[in-house]
């Protein structure tokens, strides 16, 4: 009987943090660090969790620091773990994409990475 209550209790520590967890970037189009030469049109970010609109926030800027997406961030209205921008005409350089989103847990997470567009 120890075993099975030791048992229930770690498997609910284990539940506990699962549910609480921060939501974390697991893909984007463009990629984290690609190099290409197709020139994107949008940005669209997946988290492994569906994230909520209150402090959604998403950029797109060039090597200057000015702003390239359309300032029209949105959650997609199926998939909360779903974040994109439309983009203004690109052209070669390099691009940096800056994110905020708040987890189901209530906690803000922040992020940043690049691409590059080549000619």
């Amino acid at each position: 009987m120890k075993k099975i209550t030791v048992f229930v209790i770690a498997l609910g520590m284990i539940w506990s943090q699962w549910v609480s967890a921060h939501a974390i970037l697991v893909k984007s189009t463009p990629a984290k660090e690609e190099s290409t030469n197709i020139v994107p049109t949008r940005i669209d970010l997946w988290f492994d969790a569906g994230v909520g609109p209150k402090y959604t926030a998403l950029a797109v800027v060039n090597s200057k620091g000015e702003r390239v997406d359309n300032k029209d961030g949105e959650l997609e209205m199926l998939d909360k773990s779903h974040l994109s921008a439309t983009l203004k005409k690109l052209t070669p350089g390099r691009y940096g994409v800056r994110y905020r989103v708040q987890s189901e847990d209530g906690h803000i997470v922040t992020g940043k990475f690049f691409f590059e567009i080549t000619e």
